[in-house]
C-alpha cells in the first residue's frame, strides 16, 4: 500500500497540533512553517479532517484549527481513512467495491489480500495521534 503526500501529510498536521496541547488553536501557516509544507496544500487536506470529526476550525482573531477528539482517541487509521479513503492495500472489490465481487469465491489471491488489509489495518488503528505526538522526536546529527 502506497500512502499518498495527503496521507502522510495530514498524520503530521494532526501530531503538530496534538504537540501543541489541547488548549492550543494552530494555524495551518504555523504547521505548513514547521512541517516544511505547502500552506495550500494543507488547507485541502484540512478541509476532509473537519468534516471526519477530527480538527475542528476556530474562527476569529487567534483562530486556527485543533484536534476535535482527545489525541488518545484519534487512530492514525482515522488520519488516513479520513483523507484516502481507504487504506486497503489493492482496489479489489471483494475488498471494499460498494457490491461483492463475482470472483471473491474463486480468486486465488483474495484471501492473501483481505489477510495483508487486515494487518494494515490492525496497525494503523493501533497507534494513536497521541502516541505519535508524544514519541521522542528523532535526533539528527548533522556534519560541518
Amino acid at each position: 500500500m502506497l500512502i499518498s503526500s495527503k496521507g502522510r501529510y495530514a498524520l503530521r498536521l494532526a501530531v503538530c497540533i496534538a504537540q501543541a496541547g489541547p488548549e492550543a488553536k494552530v494555524s495551518l501557516r504555523e504547521v505548513a512553517e514547521r512541517e516544511e509544507l505547502s500552506l495550500k496544500y494543507l488547507e485541502q487536506i484540512a478541509r476532509p479532517m473537519v468534516s471526519a470529526g477530527l480538527l475542528a476550525s476556530v474562527r476569529g482573531k487567534g483562530g486556527g484549527y485543533r484536534l476535535a477528539r482527545d489525541p488518545q482517541d484519534i487512530l492514525a487509521g482515522d488520519v488516513l481513512r479520513a483523507v484516502e479513503g481507504t487504506t486497503v492495500p489493492v482496489t479489489c472489490a471483494a475488498l471494499d467495491g460498494p457490491e461483492p465481487c463475482h470472483r471473491a469465491d474463486v480468486c486465488t489471491t483474495v484471501r492473501f489480500w483481505a489477510g495483508l488489509d487486515e494487518v494494515i489495518e490492525k496497525y494503523v488503528d493501533g497507534v494513536t495521534v497521541g502516541d505519535l505526538a508524544a514519541a521522542p522526536q528523532p535526533h539528527i546529527e548533522i556534519a560541518e
